[in-house]
């Protein structure tokens, strides 16, 4: 196991990210029909928040009525910034996880890739929400993502060498790739490239619902 995987962090570690501090409106109570029902959280970046779609198109929203249509009373939370890496990720996750969270999906990595951070690094923030969801027995659903090919062959690999990593040393429920059969493909995203449509983020949530389900049967048994 690489260092600090699923081990906490080191004195001197990175740095709270304060742009990702929780907003206030996020820290109000919830309402009590709300706050009584189990909580799934996905913990992300600009592709779980939604960014340029409408908040019901947003993949976690697209589980929710999943979770709704088959039965489920989970809430899905929708902890998705936009421009996070998994260090912002990190510094955050205390207030994600506050209420009844039973299953966590991280969803992290892109903006480091994008950054050319070190993936060294982000494995141990990735690890180091893991372990400290699985202290809560909160229940981790990993990822994965991949990086741009402009940050050279090597760089890629290790960046994709880290999801799987991860998965196999925590033990954790694994997707090994969150934009699979949606990247690339100009009908499925944005004028940008980088951000799914309405109906890429479907697709998304298929992916999603797949590892997702038997892990909400285990949570409502």
């Amino acid at each position: 196991m690489a260092a600090g995987a699923c081990r906490p962090h080191e004195p001197g570690g990175p740095p709270r990210d304060r742009r990702s501090a929780a907003p206030e409106s996020a820290r109000e109570p919830e309402p009590p029909e709300r706050a009584r029902r189990p909580r799934i959280v996905v913990l992300g970046d600009s592709l779980t928040a939604g960014l340029g779609l409408a908040a019901s198109d947003a993949y976690p929203a697209v589980l929710q009525r999943r979770l709704d249509g088959s039965g489920y009373t989970f809430e899905v939370v929708n902890a998705g910034v936009s421009g996070d890496t998994s260090a912002g990720g990190l510094s955050r996750l205390d207030w994600s996880l506050e209420g009844d969270v039973r299953i966590l999906i991280v969803a992290l990595g892109g903006n480091d890739g994008l950054r050319g951070l070190p993936p060294d690094e982000m494995k141990r923030n990735l690890g180091e929400i893991i372990r400290r969801a699985r202290e809560r027995n909160v229940a981790v659903m990993l990822a994965g993502m991949e990086s741009l090919t402009n940050m050279g062959p090597d760089y890629q690999r290790r960046f994709h060498d880290v999801y799987p990593a991860l998965a196999r040393e925590c033990r954790v429920a694994f997707l090994p790739f969150l934009l699979e059969g949606v990247a690339g493909r100009r009908e499925l995203n944005q004028n940008d490239g980088i951000h799914p449509t309405a109906e890429g983020a479907r697709i998304i949530a298929d992916h999603v619902w797949r590892v997702l389900e038997p892990m909400v049967q285990a949570a409502a048994r």
